[in-house]
């Protein structure tokens, strides 16, 4: 059987494209699992009663706040009191652009490789923790995507991948489609550019 890994080096040396003219700073961590020799990610089911993006699956993270000494720093916190993920335990392997949401949030993607154990959402934002094989977001059976048009951005694209029964889309599909693309072999079908929407 063939193992599905990523190769992170290019995250590693990747520089990112960053992102400051929204109301809103706000920072996720792509958590990649080692799981008997394949990769895995680890993303959050928000829960129903949230205000923005409610049921929604996403990455650990969160609004900046003002103790965070960096946006790194923002990413890790939230990750620790969304999911139980100490700060130490996170090995961050680099950064990817930042996107803007339609919520005038400019959010900052980390990477890095957490332990395989378990963790325990906090049920005021987290109604599930998920983790999904990175096989099945390799899948091309599993992604499609649609253009829309949007009322503030123009002509968009919106990535949708179907793993294990979870739909990721949305700023995360976003996120996940550049992670993809710069670890594997994956290849969006639409060239985008992934700040302007």
């Amino acid at each position: 059987m063939t193992t599905r890994r990523f190769t992170l080096e290019a995250v590693a040396d990747f520089q990112p494209t960053e992102i400051d003219d929204q109301s809103y700073d706000a920072a996720v961590l792509a958590p990649v699992i080692d799981r008997d020799g394949e990769d895995y990610l680890l993303f959050t089911r928000r829960a129903d009663h949230l205000g923005e993006h409610p049921g929604q699956m996403s990455f650990p993270g969160g609004g900046r706040e003002p103790q965070d000494d960096s946006i790194l720093e923002t990413a890790l916190r939230e990750a620790d009191e969304e999911i139980g993920l100490e700060p130490s335990a996170v090995d961050v392997v680099g950064q990817l652009d930042d996107i803007r949401t339609i919520t005038e949030y400019a959010v900052t993607p980390f990477v890095g490789r957490i332990p395989d154990r378990s963790y325990d959402p906090d049920e005021r934002e987290v109604a599930e923790i998920v983790v999904l094989p990175l096989s099945g977001f390799l899948d091309p059976d599993n992604y499609e995507y649609d253009r829309r048009d949007h009322p503030y951005y123009g002509d968009i694209v919106i990535h949708y991948f179907h793993v294990d029964g979870y739909t990721v889309w949305g700023a995360t599909g976003r996120i996940l489609v550049q992670l993809l693309e710069l670890s594997t072999p994956f290849e969006a079908p639409e060239r985008v550019e992934r700040s302007q929407y």
